[in-house]
């Protein structure tokens, strides 16, 4: 009887799961390995015949692996020195990072096009120092993608390691100190073991959204430098070709599934 009752409580939920999670990602799967009237690897293998699909693939791999890495070095130290602030003045930095959040990331990249555009002003501070005689091309390059990308998403690997690090109890440094560690010990064997949650699912975020960002190449990558998001966009709207776009969000989700594990392995 009572399990009956239990099943009965969680139907609506297993019916919710089935229809907007199960079910669209079982119509992705059978879309991108229809062939004929069966299934196969053949439209995959198809796919990365092209050498266009593999130099997009794995640019789409570096940048997002290079982002997050990145933002992962650079959020470190910020997170431990918000921690470490009184509650109030945590507050209004934990709101300062959240504001760029709650902007338009269109808005945030056409502000990047400015800055990096031949008349902007990075090409103005490089002409100012003498780094450079004339302006340099930035824009629709690897690494203006790169950094519009990092900018994007380091508050969310941020917050994730704000979190994480909050609930570290206050006298685990106390107490490696009093054991002989010094400071790189205590961080490398107490606190980035008990904070590697945080890392993952911060890692996770930052590189989920980077490959399945659209806006930010489209606009600082252009043509000239092609993700897997805007090559979707490609072949669904100028190609015509579902079954190519059904590959690419494929390898979209698989893709983001195993950098998930491979953070977790080597978190342990």
């Amino acid at each position: 009887m009572r399990r009956k009752l239990a099943w009965a409580l969680l139907a609506p939920a297993l019916i919710f799961i089935a229809a907007f999670f199960v079910a669209p990602v079982l119509a992705l799967l059978a879309g991108a390995f229809r062939v004929g009237d069966g299934f196969g690897l053949s439209p995959l293998v198809a796919f990365f015949d092209e050498p266009l699909h593999r130099e997009v693939y794995w640019r789409t791999l570096r940048i997002a692996g290079l982002a997050t890495i990145a933002s992962a070095l650079v959020c470190y130290p910020a997170a431990l020195a918000m921690v470490r602030v009184s509650p109030r003045w945590r507050g209004l930095l934990t709101g300062l990072v959240i504001l760029p959040l709650m902007v338009s990331p269109i808005a945030r990249t056409y502000a990047w096009i400015v800055l990096l555009g031949r008349n902007g002003g990075v090409n103005a501070l490089l002409q100012a120092t003498g780094l450079a005689d004339e302006p340099l091309k930035l824009l629709f390059t690897e690494g203006a993608v790169f950094v519009g990308l990092l900018q994007l998403m380091m508050p969310l690997m941020l917050l994730s390691l704000v979190s994480a690090l909050e609930n570290l109890p206050a006298d685990v440094l106390a107490a490696a100190a009093t054991l002989g560690a010094n400071r790189w010990q205590a961080f490398t064997k107490v606190v980035l073991p008990l904070t590697q949650e945080g890392l993952i699912v911060g890692g996770t975020l930052v590189f989920t959204g980077c490959v399945t960002a659209y806006i930010t190449p489209a606009l600082l990558g252009g043509p000239q430098v092609l993700m897997l998001e805007t090559l979707l966009y490609q072949k669904v709207n100028v190609m015509s070709d579902p079954a190519a776009a059904s590959v690419i969000a494929v390898l979209l989700l698989v893709t983001t599934l195993v950098v998930n594990q491979l953070l977790k392995r080597v978190a342990r």
